[in-house]
């Protein structure tokens, strides 16, 4: 069942196994206001088991660009188009995001995006690979960030 997240009322609904889940809630609600501000998109999330192709799709990406596989259960995901723009997202139980940013067109920006929620230790398959940058957020507390660009064609 689809959840449209609110960025005004933060809610940890779907999230509630996480350790973290206040602190991934915030993150989540992040994403969504920023979505809105920038695009004017409603940002709605579904039970990862209802989505498997966008989790499915992330997996695949993180596997065959950088050898990565993320060993927590995906909570929630969401795919949708926006600017010229495919965007997917996987929230995890451990409280970290991941996006990938797909431009339609050719030559467009591509890459994979890594977000940790206030309170999680940077999971042991990130650690050695990835610095993360801090950013704060009213919404979320201290978001960690990393990035890397996609190389193939997805």
């Amino acid at each position: 069942m689809p959840y449209i997240v609110d960025f005004k009322n933060v809610s940890t609904e779907g999230l509630e196994s996480s350790p973290v889940a206040e602190t991934l809630a915030g993150l989540r609600a992040n994403e969504a206001r920023y979505y809105r501000n920038k695009y004017d998109h409603t940002f709605t999330v579904h039970p990862a088991s209802e989505v498997p192709e966008v989790v499915d799709r992330v997996s695949r990406i993180l596997k065959e660009e950088r050898d990565i596989v993320i060993d927590s259960r995906p909570l929630e995901a969401t795919a949708f188009e926006v600017d010229g723009l495919r965007m997917d997202y996987v929230f995890y139980e451990s409280g970290l995001s991941i996006n990938v940013m797909y431009s339609i067109e050719d030559g467009g920006k591509r890459a994979v995006g890594f977000k940790l929620a206030e309170g999680m230790d940077v999971p042991e398959e990130l650690e050695s690979r990835f610095k993360f940058a801090r950013q704060k957020s009213k919404l979320a507390g201290v978001i960690r960030g990393s990035y890397f660009v996609i190389k193939g064609q997805y």
